[in-house]
């Protein structure tokens, strides 16, 4: 019998996966779909602080943002991250640093002011300094802000390689994954969570992880708690390959960190622009509450474009080749879901990270592993409880 199931096998799963059996407990992750297959693959592999407001999930990214430049330094030999800004880890781990730009000298002062309440390390640039970071970027902007710790990963590369790595150095049998497994409830005995029931039969366990993203309320409820966690759609343009890069660094106006922060259903649209590796450049970022619905949508897809080519000229001149879209996890109070639910024993939550999912997910394993292996955590958990909701009315 397992130590732990994991319900969920994207990246926060995936985390979850990696350091419960690094900290020597048995874990099987259970998927109905592939790796990969749900928010985790349709993400852009963002791995910020730049757009965090001062408080606890700040505190979470900065512990992550280590743990990443950890795992992608183990990978290659070079020491945490790289240093170099090179594709690292096996799963494309860029240290390329995030520059955000101000339209307007009153966005620039809102801006510069957030970018002091963090405390992180930043870089302010003015209006003639901008294009010593980025050549290509269009002329006119107020001036901006570099944050050298922001990051990127390939978050499919990333899951895939997290479960990979766990199943592969913590012992034979430490790690098992099983996709296409739909779970349908939970076991209990003794008062407390034992495992899971699924299609395909009982998983009996000593604890059972909710790491399911976008469909960690749905879960919850099997289990009869309250979870209010709800899909917010956002779309992604991708072009065809340049022959030189363009971008060299994640680009966003600072409309982003408002979008973030909005509690709007509404549709919503603001400038993110980065190139990848492999040579495309990626394009966001939108949101909106749709419910489940993956109706691709024209009007969108056409703002996006037209505000990255407000931002780079010249991406003009090249294709968007595909378009994807993707579920965020949103919680209303824009927090993750972290830790053991009081209200049903032996079930932890590790879901609801809205857009940051992917650069949260080392420390949210981390820290639900140190929990499972009665460790105290590093971070304090008060503000990511999975009871802090109201209940829903009956």
């Amino acid at each position: 019998m397992p130590d732990v199931v994991v319900i969920g096998a994207g990246v926060v799963g995936a985390a979850c996966a990696y350091y419960a059996a690094r900290a020597g407990l048995d874990v099987v992750v259970v998927d109905r779909g592939p790796v990969a297959g749900g928010t985790t693959g349709a993400g852009e592999g963002n791995i910020l602080v730049s757009d965090k407001e001062p408080g606890p999930e700040l505190d979470l990214a900065l512990l992550s943002n280590r743990l990443w430049r950890d795992l992608a330094g183990a990978e290659t030999g070079d020491g945490p991250g790289n240093g170099s800004g090179k594709a690292a880890g096996g799963f494309e781990f860029e240290a390329k640093g995030g520059l955000v730009v101000a339209e307007t000298d009153e966005v620039l002062e809102a801006l510069t002011g957030l970018a002091a309440a963090q405390g992180v390390e930043h870089v302010l640039a003015g209006p003639g300094e901008l294009h010593d970071y980025e050549p290509h970027l269009a002329r006119g902007f107020a001036g901006g802000v570099f944050y050298p710790q922001d990051a990127q990963v390939h978050p499919m590369l990333a899951a895939a390689g997290l479960i990979r790595r766990g199943a592969e150095r913590f012992g034979h049998g430490a790690l098992m994954l099983r996709t296409g497994v739909t779970v349908t409830g939970f076991v209990r005995r003794g008062g407390r969570i034992a495992g899971v029931t699924t299609d395909q039969g009982e998983i009996l366990a000593g604890a059972v992880v909710n790491a399911a993203g976008t469909w960690g309320g749905q879960v919850a409820a099997l289990a009869g708690v309250h979870v209010p966690i709800l899909p917010r759609r956002g779309f992604i343009l991708v072009t065809e390959p340049l022959a030189g890069p363009l971008v060299r660094h994640k680009v966003y106006t600072a409309a982003y960190v408002t979008a973030v922060a909005s509690d709007s259903a509404g549709l919503e649209t603001s400038a993110v622009v980065e190139s990848t590796p492999s040579g495309p450049v990626l394009i966001g970022a939108s949101r909106e509450r749709v419910g489940f619905d993956r109706t691709v949508s024209i009007p969108v897809l056409e703002r996006l474009a037209r505000q990255a080519v407000e931002l780079f000229p010249a991406l003009a001149d090249h294709r968007a080749i595909r378009a994807y879209c993707g579920f965020r996890p949103y919680c209303p109070d824009h927090l993750p879901v972290i830790g053991e639910d009081p209200r049903v024993r032996g079930l932890y939550h590790a879901c609801g990270h809205e857009g940051a999912g992917i650069g949260l997910a080392p420390a949210t394993g981390h820290l639900i592993a140190r929990l499972l292996a009665g460790l105290r955590p590093e971070l304090d958990l008060t503000p990511f409880r999975p009871d802090r909701f109201a209940e829903e009315a009956s």
